[in-house]
């Protein structure tokens, strides 16, 4: 038998794939927030909102890892 590739459970599928939409929509602010600050009058509150939201993502995207990776005390 192979036991090289390890066993997923169907939560841990479920986070992955959950970490995988956040993380493109994470990138989808990014490239959102660099177009706006390349106009001419950049809206700063606009600006200001998406990194808002981006940061709240990083923070779902951490937590979520969190529960698919926890910690190893050694």
């Amino acid at each position: 038998m192979n036991d090289d590739t390890p066993f997923l459970t169907e939560e841990e599928l479920a986070l992955r794939a959950q970490v995988k939409v956040l993380r493109l929509e994470h990138a989808d602010l990014d490239a959102s927030i660099e177009a706006l600050s390349h106009m001419p009058v950049p809206d700063q509150l606009l600006i200001a909102r998406l990194k808002r939201k981006k940061l709240i993502l990083r923070d779902e995207i951490v937590k979520l890892e969190s529960r698919i990776l926890p910690d190893i005390i050694a």
